[in-house]
């Protein structure tokens, strides 16, 4: 009786063994794991080596178990049948073993793996890899029975983690206080840059500052001195045929105006399409050694420019320069009401105001002109959701500046 009874407590041990081993492989965070590696602890890089083979340390961590388990249930039910007898004996080692695996096999040693998984996975991983070293042919065979179940059922392999996924973690992240909310916002930037497009982050053409290339030395100065640019676009009769960009440092040589001709100092233009990636566009803009592209629709005409200046501010925030003026897009007249200048982005004005939107538009002039489905006159009023929207200056065909009114739910 003495050594089965040590068999079973054996057994219940390695029960506890493999299951708080599958919870620590499963929960631990191989980031840290990676950490720990690179700074020379051999433990940590044997867990994350057998990590990485999820598959058949998993098979290796099942055999185990069951193989145990089975075992256990096996000699607790010749135990009591020779002491209690036949009738009770099997019920009895059933209702026993049961509650003793349960609570000494699964989910006492669970509930610590799952506390401390990273300590336990380089506590198990040196038996761990003989295990499966010895239940190899086993684990051939399953992997084998794996492949064929795969192909019978079509099964999917592709486990990549979505976008909505990531950011959704990055979210989980922040909230646990790993990350603080300008590190959360920088990440989310990074994740969601390869989405956007030339079109979306642009500066409109009507907002450009250029100079013609039959224009005097004398404007060329004053359009300098008056945009505070370090560059100027160069266009040959209109702003749809733009040859080139200018630069001060061209300009400007040894404390004076350079006697060249201005075409002799523009620089060739970067033409990209308005659906080309912001990404993709950052690279083309650093091979090119250029800080400007002129972004062109589909007919081939200049719909505006992006600068390299742009691409980062998508990635950290506003860039402010000493010649920058603090524009207030969103100025709160009183409690429920706003005046928001429309170059704010579609976007800001939804966060701003906690609404939504399905509009493909990516400024919010863009969107008030869908949403009155012509150009607006000043005064002109519609409702969307809780806000009150009244058009404010209207210059040029464009909208400039609406007022906002927050309308509050009526209380019975």
């Amino acid at each position: 009786m003495f050594y089965s009874l040590l068999a079973m407590i054996i057994c219940i041990v390695l029960s506890a063994y493999f299951s708080a081993t599958e919870t620590a492989f499963s929960s631990l965070n191989k980031t840290r794991l990676k950490a720990m590696a690179e700074n020379g602890n051999r433990k940590a890089s044997l867990a994350l080596q057998l990590s990485e083979n999820y598959d058949n340390l998993i098979s290796t961590i099942l055999i185990g178990n069951n193989i145990v388990n089975i075992a256990v249930a096996s000699i607790g039910t010749l135990l009591f049948v020779k002491y209690v007898g036949e009738e009770m004996g099997a019920t009895m080692s059933t209702v026993v073993v049961t509650i003793v695996v349960l609570i000494f096999g699964e989910i006492t040693p669970k509930s610590i793996a799952k506390d401390h998984p990273e300590g336990f996975a380089m506590f198990s991983a040196p038996l761990l890899r003989i295990m499966i070293w010895i239940f190899m042919p086993l684990n051939f065979l399953f992997s084998s029975w794996k492949k064929l179940v795969s192909k019978l059922f079509r099964t999917n392999d592709d486990c990549r983690m979505s976008q909505e996924e990531l950011l959704l973690l990055l979210d989980e992240v922040q909230q646990e206080g790993a990350i603080d909310e300008e590190e959360g916002e920088l990440l989310r930037n990074a994740v969601e840059f390869g989405d956007l497009e030339a079109q979306d982050i642009l500066t409109h053409r009507v907002d450009l500052e250029g100079i013609s290339i039959d224009a005097s030395k004398e404007e060329v100065a004053a359009k300098f001195d008056q945009t505070q640019f370090s560059r100027l676009l160069v266009y040959e009769d209109s702003i749809d045929k733009i040859i080139g960009v200018i630069h001060q440092k061209d300009f400007y040589v040894g404390g004076g105006v350079t006697p060249a001709e201005l075409r002799e100092i523009v620089t060739p233009p970067l033409f990209v399409h308005q659906t080309e990636k912001i990404d993709n566009l950052l690279q083309t803009l650093r091979l090119a050694k250029s800080h400007v592209a002129i972004v062109v629709d589909e007919y081939g005409g200049t719909l505006g420019i992006v600068t390299l200046e742009d691409i980062l501010e998508e990635l950290v925030g506003e860039i402010w320069d000493e010649h920058d003026e603090v524009e207030e897009s969103f100025h709160k007249v009183s409690e429920d009401t706003y005046n928001v200048d429309c170059a704010v982005s579609l976007s800001d004005f939804c966060d701003h105001f906690d609404i939504e939107t399905d509009s493909d538009s990516v400024s919010l002039d863009g969107w008030v002109m869908d949403q009155m489905g012509r150009i607006p006159t000043e005064g002109e009023q519609f409702d969307y959701k809780n806000l009150s929207i009244t058009i404010s200056h209207v210059e040029e065909h464009r909208i400039q500046s609406v007022r906002v009114e927050i309308r509050k739910p009526v209380t019975q």
